[in-house]
């Protein structure tokens, strides 16, 4: 691992399947967000490379960069079905930014282990000087907190 990726991985008690469902919904992402920044999104649920959905964002957030609220376009760059997610972002006016979240999910006994992944080793120049990384380590385990407790929840047995 790099000191340009943080990758976290957490069991949680849920088939792929439900797990996959939340990650290609563009208001999952909304949903499992630990850093309060992902305010609403709109479109589809995603289904393979290449499809987009667009993420009201609001940086004050973090408090850290006073960008405020502004809009990102969320592009999937990997896809396998209930197995593999990756996207990048982009945003209008601004130059390409190029780094990348992910998730892994693989069978396990408890349900699923579920990898997530955040990899800024190919951003541009523009964005090397103290902007990244933008999510904190923490940050990625909080979102899988949040997204065991939403698929776990689901459950019936639960």
């Amino acid at each position: 691992m790099t000191t340009e990726r943080f990758e976290v991985r957490r069991q949680i008690a849920a088939p792929r399947e439900d797990i996959f469902a939340v990650l290609c919904d563009p208001q999952g992402h909304v949903t499992i967000d630990s850093s309060g920044m992902l305010q609403s999104a709109e479109g589809k649920p995603v289904t393979g490379i290449g499809d987009e959905f667009v993420v009201h964002m609001d940086r004050e957030s973090l408090n850290d960069y006073p960008l405020g609220k502004y809009d990102v376009t969320v592009v999937i760059t990997r896809f396998v079905a209930n197995a593999e997610i990756e996207w990048t972002i982009t945003v209008k006016d601004w130059p390409r930014i190029g780094h990348r979240y992910g998730y892994h999910l693989e069978p396990s006994e408890v349900g699923t282990l579920v990898t997530s992944y955040y990899d800024w080793s190919e951003i541009t120049e523009d964005f090397r000087q103290g902007v990244f990384p933008v999510i904190p380590e923490a940050g990625l385990r909080a979102t899988l907190g949040i997204l065991a407790r939403t698929v776990e929840q689901q459950r019936p047995d639960h």
